[in-house]
């Protein structure tokens, strides 16, 4: 059983930084490309079950990525609700919160990581039921934490796993262990 975690095309805030958590943005030209460019590679594998965010841009990048017509909608994977952090880039949340991490500190009028972390376990129980692989297309803060999550890690492990707009990354095990085994792909071959 693997797990394909895949996050959502390029969108105008991922592009200029700016935290998009509630926000239902739209995919860039450029977004909308690196979805397609997943179709071939999706392709080629057989999914006994797909879930997707709820947002515009994950919904979009499944669609575009081939995988569309047989996507479940699933509110545990929507992005980190950022409250008062919305829309800010991470230097303006600096300069009114020096040091601020969102994995250790949540959001002011947004979600805890507990909270996070706790949707994300919910994801890992529901893909582990599954005989066979699962895909999953959410956002960058909510697969960090389930990346974390998948190893045994607490929710702050998640600051440890960068992760771009339009990749692919691959979830599963090494013997009986919990591994990630591709991190932050364009591809996967």
């Amino acid at each position: 059983m693997k797990v394909f975690a895949i996050r959502h095309g390029e969108t105008a805030w991922s592009l200029s930084g700016q935290h998009t958590g509630t926000s239902d943005l739209p995919l860039t030209d450029n977004g909308r490309w690196l979805a397609e460019q997943m179709r071939p590679v999706l392709a080629a594998n057989t999914f006994n079950l797909i879930l997707c965010s709820p947002m515009r841009r994950a919904r979009e990048t499944c669609e575009l990525a081939g995988l569309g017509d047989k996507a479940v909608v699933d509110p545990d994977l929507v992005e980190w609700n950022y409250g008062a952090y919305e829309g800010l880039t991470p230097k303006q949340i600096d300069e009114a919160a020096p040091g601020w991490l969102i994995f250790r500190d949540g959001c002011p009028g947004g979600e805890t990581p507990e909270q996070v972390g706790a949707r994300m376990d919910r994801v890992i129980a529901r893909t582990r039921t599954i005989g066979g692989d699962v895909a999953l297309f959410a956002h960058g803060h909510v697969l960090r934490v389930l990346a974390a999550r998948w190893i045994g890690m607490p929710v702050r492990g998640g600051q440890h796993f960068a992760l771009d707009t339009g990749t692919l990354c691959l979830l599963g095990h090494y013997r009986e262990i919990p591994a990630v085994l591709v991190w932050n792909s364009p591809f996967l071959h």
